[in-house]
């Protein structure tokens, strides 16, 4: 069995691992080859679509060879498999046909055939699938060189178990992100920041909603959260709405291959427009929205009932964004979601008036800035809201106006030359705080100078109803090395000399060279 080093979330040491560069980008240089001149778009579509054939095949073969053996039972029966929440897969579509005809020009032309077979079988998954392999574009050659590659289990039992396929599928969504740059965050948001919104929601059961879902990342975590502490992943109802109809595909077949059932609704959606979960009062949502849109339509929403602290400004949709997912909040529910760092401080537009109206009905509960580089699709330094409809609910510490502030904009570190990920002591350090000021863990809260901070509603009106952690946080403390003042400045002048002194001696040799071949300075 190949083992692939966990691509999201794995908690080995003290950090969040991305994955180790082996089998899986081996397999991702290779399936690059397949591009040519397809759209991204699509070419994501036809990559990911492969992978998740290879899922339903192998999980179908292994419960095949199962009923085969059972005298009692009729291996093509499509109702033996779905009683095992398996998708039934037709005889063109199982992958031993596939490689059998990997070599043949006409592969393509199988591939979208077993789509459309699968689909036919299988309802949840109508219109869902990628129906491209047979395109000009796309080489044929490369596409069975492809198929070749992939003699690994990814949906036999033993494979589920270890989330091989979700490993790889995660992967390859975050290597599409990053080739896309800015259009890679419509579908992926970085799995540290996801992991960091779950560990300080979490969300253990009850309903979850993501107003602009994407590819699904808030439904895995949440699932693999409530999994690892011995919950039931049957105890969450999973809700969400995506706009891009790319992407809805792209999680409707993320969270198929890891049985979550979710209500994505019929069809990909604008959430502001046209709401398909109108009556939906969910327990926890986690979100991270298209940052600054100015096109969403917002002049046609004027006298919608989801602006109760006001009209959100026409040129910018984050605090429609707010409001609609406090609108969609149960009693006792919570939302965590992204914002960029604009919403903490701007009064533009009547923005400020929004964020007071906000405060003063004592909806926020934390405020989280963020480092910079943690996204693939933006620049734009962003942080994260914690909303509650209710601060003091049972088991918690009161907090009626108080807001935490939280600054982790040195936390983090690099994983190349342009992205940066938390560690898992990063997301333990600042869920930690949060739990701590809550009174859900066994910590006692104090504010940290520099790091965290509990400010009272006092405090925020003085400071104009800005939230901007940095303001209430304070300077984290210099350490003292004890030197004394007069003797530091002698032991720095005699570096600074011997400094000076050596940039003398490389000025003559560089003289020297110059003069050597005929330009003397």
């Amino acid at each position: 069995m190949i083992f692939i080093a966990c691509v999201i979330n794995y908690r080995g040491g003290n950090t969040v691992a991305t994955a180790n560069l082996g089998f899986e980008e081996k397999l991702w240089q290779m399936a690059d080859k397949l591009r040519g001149s397809m759209d991204s778009g699509e070419y994501k579509n036809v990559v990911l679509g492969l992978l998740f054939l290879k899922y339903v095949s192998d999980a179908f073969e292994e419960k095949y060879k199962e009923l085969k053996v059972d005298e009692w039972a009729d291996e093509e029966d499509r109702d033996e498999y779905l009683a095992d929440n398996i998708f039934f897969v037709p005889k063109e579509a199982r992958w031993s046909f596939i490689k059998d005809n990997a070599k043949k020009p006409e592969i393509g032309q199988f591939i979208d055939a077993a789509m459309v077979a699968i689909e036919k079988e299988n309802s949840s998954l109508v219109g869902v699938l990628p129906k491209s392999f047979a395109r000009p574009e796309l080489d044929k050659t490369r596409l069975g060189e492809t198929i070749d590659l992939f003699s690994f289990k990814v949906g036999d039992e033993e494979s589920r178990s270890k989330d091989i396929l979700g490993r790889v599928y995660e992967y390859f969504l975050s290597k599409f992100a990053s080739a896309e740059g800015k259009n890679g965050g419509e579908f992926y948001t970085p799995s540290t920041v996801v992991q960091l919104l779950v560990e300080m929601l979490e969300p253990y059961k009850g309903r979850v909603y993501d107003p602009a879902c994407g590819s699904g990342g808030m439904f895995v975590q949440s699932s693999r959260f409530v999994k690892e502490h011995q919950g039931r992943i049957d105890n969450l109802s999973v809700y969400g709405q995506e706009s891009n109809p790319t992407t809805w595909k792209l999680c409707k077949m993320n969270l198929a291959i890891r049985g979550i059932d979710a209500n994505l609704g019929a069809h990909n959606a604008d959430t502001f427009h046209n709401d398909l979960h109108k009556g939906l009062k969910a327990d926890y949502i986690l979100a991270n929205p298209p940052f600054n849109i100015s096109d969403w339509g917002g002049e046609k929403l004027t006298d919608d009932v989801r602006w109760q602290y006001g009209i959100p400004p026409q040129g910018n949709a984050n605090f429609a964004w707010v409001q609609h997912m406090i609108s969609k909040l149960a009693p006792g529910g919570t939302a965590g979601f992204v914002l960029a760092n604009g919403s903490m401080s701007s009064n533009t537009s009547g923005e400020g008036d929004i964020r007071k109206n906000l405060i003063e009905n004592d909806l926020i509960e934390c405020i989280v800035t963020l480092p910079g580089k943690l996204f693939y699709s933006t620049q734009i330094p962003v942080c994260l809201w914690f909303v509650s409809k209710n601060k003091t609910k049972t088991g918690q510490k009161k907090r009626d106006q108080e807001i935490l502030f939280i600054d982790a904009r040195n936390l983090g570190h690099m994983t190349d030359r342009t992205h940066k990920e938390f560690s898992e002591e990063d997301i333990q350090k600042v869920a930690n705080i949060f739990h701590a000021w809550r009174g859900t863990n066994d910590q006692d809260y104090s504010d940290k100078l520099g790091f965290s901070k509990s400010a009272n509603l006092e405090e925020i009106r003085k400071n104009n109803y800005i939230l901007t952690p940095g303001r209430y946080v304070g300077l984290a403390e210099q350490q003292d090395d004890g030197a004394v003042f007069e003797e530091e400045m002698e032991r720095l002048t005699i570096e600074l000399e011997a400094q000076f002194k050596k940039s003398g001696e490389l000025e003559e040799q560089i003289r020297q060279v110059l003069g050597g071949i005929g330009y003397g300075v």
